[in-house]
């Protein structure tokens, strides 16, 4: 239908997004950009093509769009929460938080604003901010499932377990194909050397994806402490071998992935409706 139809802005829209979640950037960039003329309005479709063209070392299109989003924002809140993506995609965590903060002053209760600070103050390993983030923004959106799942994470880096598996569950509830909370709660059970249930979680992860290193390498250790050595090193072997391969990838690429984006999942949901 997208090739039948260049212009068709719902499909090629959906067909863009998905693109650019699987990280296909270039496929993203250029699936995008014929929209410009309908779509060069909306800040979130701005940010996408910014961020697909930037990884895929389109120049020109990245300043271009960027150039359009700074234009149409005009310093409101979603500009911000925008802006601030774009800096935590590339790393500027500073800069990310600056644009945060301010979306979130002018709008507290802005919708996600408060999960990218956490995520913001996660990369900068402020953990307890991190956490009160993510609880802002699950009171204001009880149903948005990465909230739960990276407060998950926040509760096990803090080594709060029973806050952590709560959350895991609570994720897992929500959406049983969320991979990071089966592997948190499999980390949960190791460090409480809760073995079967370790083997259970982490079984159920690499069901949902088998090529994930981190699953084999906790995998490996959770079978090695079981005295299941033989095991154990196959698995450390499979998540080397695996992340020899994407390493490999990766120097292609002109970067890696991006960080969490529910706010766009959550659009692309809504188009498919």
């Amino acid at each position: 239908m997208v090739r039948d139809q260049p212009q068709a802005l719902q499909p090629r829209h959906l067909l863009g997004l998905c693109y650019f979640f699987t990280e296909r950037w270039a496929d993203a960039a250029n699936t995008l950009e014929p929209l410009w003329a309908q779509e060069s309005g909306e800040l979130s479709y701005l940010y996408v093509l910014s961020i697909a063209a930037h990884r895929a070392g389109n120049k020109e299109l990245d300043e271009r769009a960027t150039a359009q989003l700074i234009k149409t924002g005009e310093g409101s809140p979603e500009f911000h929460l925008f802006m601030g993506k774009a800096h935590l995609n590339l790393e500027q965590y500073d800069m990310a938080l600056a644009d945060f903060q301010a979306a979130a002053e002018a709008n507290p209760r802005l919708t996600f604003v408060h999960f990218n600070l956490g995520l913001t103050y996660l990369k900068k390993q402020d953990y307890e901010r991190a956490r009160n983030e993510f609880l802002k923004d699950a009171a204001i959106e009880p149903d948005v499932v990465n909230n739960y799942d990276e407060l998950g994470d926040v509760y096990s880096l803090l080594q709060q377990d029973s806050e952590a598996e709560k959350n895991y569950r609570e994720a897992l509830r929500r959406d049983p194909q969320m991979v990071n909370s089966y592997l948190g709660l499999a980390k949960v059970y190791q460090r409480e050397k809760k073995y079967s249930q370790a083997m259970s979680a982490i079984d159920s992860a690499g069901k949902l994806d088998p090529g994930r290193t981190d699953i084999h390498y906790v995998k490996g250790q959770v079978l090695i402490q079981m005295g299941r050595k033989e095991e154990g090193r196959k698995e450390l072997e499979t998540s080397v071998g695996i992340d020899n391969e994407r390493r490999a990838a990766r120097e292609k690429q002109v970067e890696s992935g991006t960080v969490p984006s529910p706010e766009l999942l959550q659009e692309l949901l809504q188009d498919d409706e």
